[in-house]
């Protein structure tokens, strides 16, 4: 009985000692990465896209595309204006051997559409976007990552919708042309905060301040970045590289608020600027 409880603590341990050895060693040969999807905000009331793949290539000399596990099943369906102010959307979250990340590509479909206000009030309507055979194909977008083994790579694809949507004239059609920048949140800082106005003159009644112009900029007065704030008053800056800087934010119905002295970015952090109240202009 004796013999039998050592011989089963020892099989027990060399179990224990091989699943310890291949994790280590998975670790040591492979790298995590993260795809997450953003919106810069749009002036529509959605945009609802449709993602069949998801690939990459590790190498410019590969002739062809490997597939991400995606985090949803295809087709992945999101309204690209529901991916603003902190809100996003992980398309992946995928083991990869270490090496070099070159190229990954989104797979639309033809099925892809816009919401839009209509001339009565409370009234919209929905137009098909039509989507060009080669962003069927695949949208491709530039990395160039070395991935060190044991660690964990996160990008952005910061979709600008307001950029990508283009009325073809006097049609009533609309075409899609998708601007998606990658942004890695291990090597850059993210800004977030909230604005509320003073709809009345005595500043007794806050509402969540929409469509305001937050544009943030480094010493030497260049603009990094900018965006505009969502029906809720939310806004967030990503993408940031690290260092100083200050914000300058504005309405057209509103006094402009400049932040003091200088905010600090730091890397794969997020600031938050906190609440903001801005209040009428004066005649």
């Amino acid at each position: 009985m004796i013999f039998k409880k050592i011989t089963h603590g020892i099989v027990l341990l060399s179990f224990l000692f091989f699943l310890t050895n291949c994790t280590s060693s998975d670790t040591e040969n492979t790298a995590r990465i993260q795809l997450k999807l953003v919106d810069a905000p749009g002036d529509y009331m959605s945009v609802n896209i449709e993602i069949i793949n998801l690939q990459y290539k590790s190498n410019a000399e590969d002739n062809e595309w490997q597939n991400f596990n995606p985090e949803i099943n295809y087709p992945i369906q999101v309204d690209l204006i529901s991916l603003t102010a902190g809100n996003k959307l992980l398309l992946t979250d995928h083991v990869l051997p270490a090496g070099n990340l070159h190229q990954i590509r989104l797979v639309l479909s033809n099925n892809n559409t816009l919401e839009i206000e209509g001339n009565v009030p409370d009234q919209s309507f929905t137009a098909h976007l039509n989507t060009p055979s080669a962003q069927q194909s695949g949208l491709k977008l530039i990395l160039n990552q070395k991935l060190e083994a044991g660690l964990t790579y996160s990008f952005l694809l910061d979709w600008d919708v307001q950029q990508s949507i283009i009325k073809a004239g006097n049609s009533g059609k609309f075409n899609l042309n998708p601007v998606i920048k990658v942004i890695s949140e291990t090597n850059t800082g993210s800004l977030k905060g909230k604005l509320t106005a003073n709809v009345l003159s005595d500043n007794s009644k806050q509402v969540p301040l929409y469509n305001a112009t937050i544009a943030l900029y480094n010493i030497s007065e260049d603009l990094i970045a900018q965006t505009t704030s969502n029906e809720k008053g939310d806004y967030m800056l990503y993408g940031i590289p690290p260092g100083d800087y200050h914000l300058d934010i504005s309405h057209k119905s509103y006094a402009e608020h400049a932040s003091e002295g200088t905010i600090n970015i730091t890397k794969a952090k997020v600031y938050d600027y906190g609440l903001i109240e801005l209040s009428k202009r004066t005649l």
